[in-house]
């Protein structure tokens, strides 16, 4: 198929839409214009774009735990107990992998098994077998604004229902959806999914409503060069702004250098609203998401929380609107309620003392910061050459070139080529380019940076390193240097 970054017209869409919403049998029980109408109902203080741009204002970092179990009540004090005791603001429904995956007869089974047994047998909130209603029992049960989060690359019945279930954010992305997630899903097919999420978001938005939209930040969340992030996150901002949404929150998985993190975000934010002005859309509201390390984390308690600590502290000195919160049990499985409101609570104590205190302007951050642009706008504009002006075409085009390239994913689209590596100071540089269309001096640069650890550590600077730095959180340190 060949995909179009164009604005899906009215007869495309609800000709697709009779498809989608037969997928299962509660998607006939989404009725457009009565979920507008119920939408508009949700008082301001649960909406969840109403609440960022409050953080903003405020200039506050807000904070959100992911969180998803099976049975609703269940669910309802999960996120009840996460509200007061963890002192959330914003809060998720975390959904289950069978549901991601559209295989929502192994989801019901699931269901029943968590009905008779008493306890979730799934992974996390089933939305598209229990419906509209039950959806907004959840909603409706909670004080703060609650996002649906998820991992699917055909989400287009789950983001109907969930819309239509009073969620007031949605997460994911044609490209971060798939690629990272993903073997055999094909990019084209992804991302005229999550076309059609992004028109209903944005038939939402025409009707008065706005729904938040998040693309997912992190990708495969190892090792990820903040310019390969910035540019996935980008693209789908336009992609979605092309499809009329309004409020785009783009994201960042924490590398856990302290000058590269703040500058990462930094540009982040700049060079999505520069890209978004470039192609006419002057009016699309730009947040910012910080999630804390998504790499392997220790074992022992107190030190999971020196890891949580370090990226509250990061997300705070970066003036990242929100940040996504882990537990200290991250380690071990599924996290209990009690440890996931300490990580919480833990994030809330180190926001709250570095709220005055902003690292953004410091010259190492502006460097670094100017470093990513770069890198970043190297990578669109070959995207948007290979596509003619087209980001939709220019993806697909770039992914098979490898000028799109994210380590360590699945998807047998993807290179694969492109291989990271922490420098003497524990930022991510590249030890392997791949095709990424970088100019001789950034890759000169990368090199050097990298010689210069393998100079201090007497050692080649090869794949080991890689290795090396994989494991190195979980084992106390962040350089994976020789012990």
């Amino acid at each position: 198929m060949q995909i179009k970054n164009q604005k899906l017209t009215d007869d495309a869409f609800f000709a697709e839409r009779e498809e989608v919403l037969k997928q299962w049998p509660t998607g006939k029980g989404v009725d457009l214009k009565e979920a507008v109408e119920y939408q508009k109902k949700i008082p301001a203080s649960k909406r969840f774009g109403h609440v960022l741009a409050k953080g903003v204002e405020e200039k506050v970092t807000l904070i959100q735990p992911r969180a998803g179990v099976a049975i609703t009540n269940e669910h309802i004090q999960l996120l009840r107990y996460l509200e007061k005791e963890g002192e959330a603001d914003l809060l998720p429904t975390t959904v289950d992998s069978y549901t991601r995956l559209n295989r929502y007869t192994e989801a019901q089974t699931g269901i029943d098994k968590s009905k008779e047994t008493g306890r979730s047998m799934l992974n996390g909130f089933p939305i598209v077998n229990y419906g509209v209603q039950v959806c907004r029992d959840v909603t409706s049960a909670l004080k703060k604004p609650v996002q649906v989060r998820h991992g699917t690359p055909d989400a287009r019945l789950l983001t109907e229902i969930s819309i239509a279930g009073g969620f007031t954010s949605y997460e994911g992305g044609g490209i971060s959806y798939n690629i990272p997630y993903s073997k055999d899903h094909s990019l084209e097919k992804t991302i005229s999914h999550w076309q059609y999420t992004d028109r209903l978001v944005g038939l939402y938005e025409e009707a008065g409503v706005s729904i938040n939209r998040e693309p997912f930040g992190p990708l495969t969340g190892t090792l990820i060069l903040p310019s390969i992030s910035s540019s996935v996150a980008v693209i789908e901002a336009l992609l979605a702004a092309t499809q009329g949404v309004k409020d785009i929150t783009v994201g960042y998985g924490q590398c856990g250098n302290l000058i590269q993190d703040v500058a990462a975000i930094k540009a982040l934010k700049s060079v999505c609203q520069e890209y978004l002005d470039k192609h006419g859309f002057h009016d699309v509201r730009i947040t910012t998401v910080f999630h804390q390390w998504m790499g392997g984390f220790p074992q022992d308690e107190a030190k999971a929380f020196g890891v949580i600590s370090w990226g509250a502290a990061t997300a705070a000195l970066a003036k990242a609107t929100k940040v996504i919160v882990k537990t200290p049990h991250e380690a071990m499985g599924v996290p209990t309620k009690e440890a996931n409101a300490a990580g919480l609570r833990a994030t809330k104590q180190v926001i709250s003392m570095l709220r005055d205190q902003d690292l953004r302007g410091i010259p190492a951050v502006l460097t670094e910061s100017a470093i990513i642009e770069e890198e970043t706008k190297c990578i669109l504009n070959r995207v948007e050459e290979l596509g003619k002006g087209d980001y939709a075409v220019g993806t697909v085009a770039a992914f098979e070139a490898g000028v799109l390239d994210i380590p360590f994913a699945p998807s047998k689209y993807n290179a694969g080529k492109v291989l990271p590596a922490r420098d003497n100071m524990g930022a991510i540089r590249l030890l392997e380019m791949g095709n990424l269309p970088f100019t001789k001096e950034l890759k000169d640069f990368h090199r050097t940076k990298l010689e210069e650890r393998g100079k201090e550590e007497k050692r080649p600077v090869n794949f080991q390193i890689v290795i090396d730095d994989v494991y190195a959180i979980g084992k106390g340190f962040l350089v994976g240097r020789p012990r």
